[in-house]
């Protein structure tokens, strides 16, 4: 026994760098089913066998993998969540140096690109069950699936060639769409002579702008209250009685003139002034800046105008959320709604629980719970790795908090509950260990999320079996109680505002609480609880009167608003009237066509509900932009590209519905008998909302691919009043219009937005949209989603780059004609291939 330890110790004979793992899909539609054949392949690359035993892969995977126990040489399971397991059975015989086992799996539903590969895959061996070694050798192969419908090059060239390429005096340079827009003569130049002049009141938005001229120029800008005797360049601000968030914006060749009631609205003037300035102004500092002279008298349509960032599946640095804060402040959005705490992650320091960022923030091997989460989403084995893990400490928040405020951006926070609380019942759990350790029983209790005896079994959408706080516990109120106390220390110590907090309320799945012995217990003492069901009112009147009494309203997903019942022997989902009246504002993005649930949003407006549209069907922008194997995403809810948050109309917006969300075209009749936006229900619609869910976006380049250029329609939408072809009732000319409006937005986007990403806040990563081509005639034509942006080409079958010839009209030249397209930095797409025989 006195060795055991050491033997434990001792490296594993077999190296996991050696063992190389290969992912492929074999087929879609497998036996006529809703399932994928996968295939992974693994290869010894070693010196040494690998063991016919003794050890276990743990891998994630976005697509529910069916237990194969018993049925082949090595045998899948789940464990929890989108962690799944490996492991040899009697049949495995090892693998011999340069040997090879291929191995097949089905999952469910169908696989259309990369993102169904599992990821994360690490080696754990029997005699060291808490050590996990990343296998670092893998790789994916081929999608063999001859059924999928994939998006050709063609069908992007036919899809982009009705839009047009517009001179630049034919589309605004203002972006959002201002009401009113009108181009003068000549142009301010911004050098080291000018000066700003602002009263008292638009002091913070006055200093903004001294910032930003003297990042863009070099040279400090000074503000003063009054103008100067001497008559120079200036940038005066002047305070009118207009609505909030409303501006009006003069240049002209001596002035510049904002005007506002309010200092959102003199800092939305000062956003359109910058997006007036040339886009390259950003790519270095320059010691003059002309902006063209223009009048503009502009409001938003929507106060509420919000882009929801999920930091908790994978986290975001404090630095580039700051980025991600100054690009929402350039396109005029002002909530960033902050999903920071889910099933894999808890990522803002609460003071008065050090255990939700210590064991909520971390994710990694071992599985047992105590020290960390699961490895979720690609995570691998070691702890402390970004983005799986990581968190703000209070200081980073505050810091954050200050910055948005600064912008005019209120920062939203939400605390996911009672479903997707994984990170914060696992978290409170080792604090239970912890007192109860010590013998303090009562500490230990004091928050505690979940019934200790329950048995109740369930699975959610993500196939997590354990993610469901205990609603019949005080200690679960106690929490909330002290995480919203936590909160609102933090915005007021940074003198943020705060006026409500997202308490979540998303997909709590069937059998949750039925066997929890506390739950039954109080739904047996209070009257007002009949059924199990009823425990979902008793929660959320408790937690909104936690927030009430903070003078703070209650947001959450639609799920809150809403009651189970049966028809015709079956659950539904309807309008909860017993919470209409009590002013919480519902976040609802199920519209999913094809649901049965496609008029939800309005159902609830309806109702009395206030309802921010976070629609699935246009706003879900990590969904991948189109079916190809090279697009990342899910896809689940439909694919987004720029087009979906465009063409959207708020108040109608079965009108805009194109297709449904496997992307086939929308089938007469899908919205008959659905409920129409009431006149009252429109009093209801309180804003739109874009959103980025991060099961897939680990690194930053992802997460703004993801983003950009979609967060521009976004933007549009919410800001600029309904255009022409929303209203229009006859198909065809509302068709002329919507084709006319997209190609003054697809200019703007090529020729001045993109070109100013480029550099703005440091440059993003935008997707690049590759070109469309088609054959005809013997010649290779080639066309870009967005006029701008530049196509170049090869003809000897060679990857295309900055370099390449340009691409200025039909290619005859026989071969293979590669193509991609370029931005300003010279940043590329990815390649297009079309054969000219």
């Amino acid at each position: 026994m006195t060795n055991a330890p050491l033997l434990a110790q001792k490296s594993p004979a077999f190296s996991a760098s050696d063992l190389a793992v290969e992912w492929s899909l074999v087929t879609n539609n497998y036996m006529g089913k809703s399932v994928a054949l996968n295939e992974l392949t693994l290869t010894n690359k070693g010196k040494k066998d690998f063991p016919a035993s003794g050890w276990t892969i743990y891998f994630t995977s976005s697509r529910e993998i069916f237990s194969n126990k018993g049925k082949g040489d090595i045998e899948f399971a789940h464990v929890n969540g989108d962690v799944f397991k490996m492991s040899p059975a009697a049949g495995f015989k090892g693998l011999k140096k340069g040997g090879r086992q291929t191995v097949q799996y089905e999952t469910n539903g169908s696989s259309f690109n990369l993102t169904t590969a599992p990821g994360g895959l690490y080696l754990v061996w029997d005699a060291r069950p808490d050590k996990g070694y990343a296998l670092t050798n893998f790789s994916t192969g081929s999608f063999r699936d001859t059924t999928a419908s994939y998006k050709t090059p063609a069908d992007l060239f036919h899809q982009q060639a009705a839009t047009k390429d517009l001179d630049a005096e034919r589309y605004p340079k203002i972006l959002p769409s201002p009401v009113s827009y009108k181009e003068g003569k000549g142009e301010f130049l911004i050098g080291k002579n000018t000066v700003i002049i602002a009263p008292a009141a638009f002091n913070r938005e006055a200093a903004y702008l001294a910032a930003e001229i003297g990042k863009l120029t070099g040279t400090a800008i000074p503000v003063m209250t009054t103008g100067p005797f001497n008559r120079v360049p200036a940038i005066s601000f002047q305070q009118k009685e207009m609505k909030e968030e409303a501006y009006q914006l003069e240049v002209k060749p001596d002035d510049i003139i904002i005007s506002a009631g309010s200092g959102a609205g003199a800092f939305y003037g000062i956003q359109s002034m910058l997006s007036l300035m040339p886009p390259a102004t950003w790519k270095a500092a320059q010691p003059t800046i002309a902006v063209p002279a223009v009048s503009v008298e502009d409001a938003p349509r929507f106060g509420f105008r919000s882009f929801m960032l999920d930091i908790a599946r994978n986290f975001q640095t404090r630095k580039e959320l700051m980025k991600f804060i100054d690009l929402m402040a350039l396109y005029k959005l002002n909530t960033l709604h902050l999903h920071f705490s889910d099933d894999e992650g808890w990522r803002i320091e609460m003071p008065s629980f050090p255990e939700l960022t210590q064991v909520g923030a971390q994710r990694g091997h071992p599985l047992d719970g105590k020290n960390n989460l699961p490895p979720s989403y690609g995570a691998g084995p070691t702890t402390g790795k970004h983005p799986a893990s990581g968190f703000y400490s209070r200081q980073d928040f505050i810091e954050i908090l200050r910055y948005a405020t600064e912008r005019h951006i209120q920062i939203l926070p939400e605390v996911e509950t009672p479903g997707h609380a994984r990170a914060a019942i696992k978290a409170m759990d080792a604090r239970y260990r912890r007192y109860m350790q010590e013998g303090n029983r009562e500490a230990a209790l004091q928050y505690l999320l979940r019934d200790t005896l329950d048995q109740s079994v369930y699975s959610t959408a993500q196939y997590w079996t354990d993610n469901v706080m205990c609603v019949a516990l005080p200690s679960v109120y106690n929490f909330i109680e002290k995480v919203v106390d936590d909160i609102v220390g933090m915005y007021k110590e940074a003198g943020a505002p705060l006026t409500g907090i997202h308490m979540g309320g998303d997909e709590v799945p069937n059998g949750a609480w039925e066997k929890s012995p506390l739950c039954q217990e109080l739904i047996a003492a209070d009257p007002e609880l009949e059924v199990t069901d009823d425990l979902w009112y008793y929660y959320y009147k408790k937690v909104a009167a936690i927030l009430k009494a903070r003078n703070l309203q209650l947001s959450g997903w639609e799920e809150v608003g809403m009651r189970k019942t049966r028809e015709h022997g079956q659950y539904k989902l309807i309008a909860n009237p017993r919470l209409a009246n009590e002013g919480y504002r519902l976040h609802v993005w199920n519209n999913m066509v094809g649901w049965g649930v496609e008029d939800l949003p309005y159902r609830l407006a309806n109702a009395g509900y206030q309802v921010v549209l976070s629609p699935v069907s246009n706003n879900y922008f990590d969904m991948a932009y189109h079916r190809s194997p090279e697009e990342p995403g899910y896809y689940w809810g439909g694919f987004t590209d720029v087009d979906k948050p465009f063409y959207f109309i708020p108040y109608d917006y079965f009108k805009n519905t194109k297709e449904d969300a496997a992307g086939n075209p929308i089938k007469p009749g899908a919205f008959v008998g659905k409920d129409l936006l009431s006149d009252f229900g429109k009093t209801n619609i309180v804003g739109l909302q874009g959103l980025i869910w991060a099961e897939n976006i680990r690194s930053e380049e992802r997460l703004e691919y993801m983003a950009l250029p979609k967060l521009l329609g976004l933007a549009e939408r919410a800001w600029a009043a309904d255009p022409a072809w929303a209203t229009e009732k006859d198909p065809t000319m509302a068709k002329t219009y919507y084709q006319h409006a997209w190609s003054v937005f697809a200019n703007q986007l090529g020729k001045r937005e993109l070109p100013r990403l480029d550099n703005y806040a440091g440059g993003f990563q935008y997707r690049i949209p590759p070109p469309g081509a088609v054959l005809e005639g013997g010649q290779v034509t080639l066309n870009t989603q967005f006029p701008g942006l530049q196509i170049r080409y090869t003809i000897d079958g060679s990857e295309p780059g900055a370099g390449s010839s340009l691409y200025n009209g039909p290619v005859q030249t026989k071969g293979t004609i590669r193509a991609k397209t370029f931005n300003t930095t010279g940043r590329g797409s990815r390649t297009v291939e079309i054969k000219n025989p």
